[in-house]
């Protein structure tokens, strides 16, 4: 009895600190998944996903799809169309979490949240990026103004459309000032293409 209300105790202060939870981490702190399943019995924890569990008491937020994701895939970055609704720089809500890797990382096999994998390399991966703690999980985020950058750059995949709108919704909730937004842009090697719209947007 002893044993069972320590691993039960465990369980739930692991899934308190982590705020997602896999099941591949109790292995680590040597809880027996069994206690998965009663927990979940219980209704103490939830199965949200194939192998991941939430407290059943935890505040569920619209950012929940991305602690999922980078619960999954801690060196992903959320980008592009996620990251715009993380800032609130789009009225779009994708379906799925836009996630960038590095260029030579191996293609994360995840059944959910569905994935929108794009590839970035050395600089392009880090810069501009910000941690966030969402549902107790750290998820990095690219910075609104590196978002509105990337954008530009996937302008054939997202819609100019799309990047526009966030260029003059970045500007106008001044989350980035002009100068943050040529300097991503020059890193992003799209100043030549942002220049003319950055100009009419502040004019």
């Amino acid at each position: 009895m002893e044993h069972k209300q320590t691993y039960t105790h465990r369980l739930i202060e692991l899934a308190r600190r982590h705020g997602v939870l896999r099941a591949g981490d109790l292995k680590e702190h040597g809880i027996p998944r069994v206690y998965l399943t009663r927990l979940v019995g219980d209704g103490v924890l939830e199965r949200s996903s194939r192998g991941v569990y939430v407290l059943a008491e935890a505040e569920v937020t619209e950012n929940h799809s991305l602690a999922e994701a980078c619960r999954r895939i801690p060196h992903g970055v959320v980008c592009l169309l996620s990251a715009l609704r993380f800032h609130g720089l789009t009225t779009q809500s994708p379906f799925e979490v836009w996630l960038a890797i590095d260029r030579k990382a191996r293609l994360p096999k995840v059944d959910y949240p569905p994935l929108r994998v794009v590839r970035f390399s050395g600089s392009d991966l880090t810069a501009g990026v910000t941690d966030h703690n969402v549902e107790g999980v750290t998820v990095k985020v690219t910075d609104p103004a590196r978002t509105v950058a990337d954008c530009f750059a996937y302008r054939n995949t997202v819609g100019t459309d799309v990047a526009l709108e966030a260029l003059r919704d970045c500007l106008r909730q001044k989350q980035a000032s002009p100068d943050d937004l040529y300097r991503a842009a020059k890193a992003r090697r799209m100043a030549n293409v942002m220049r003319p719209y950055l100009e009419a947007t502040i004019t």
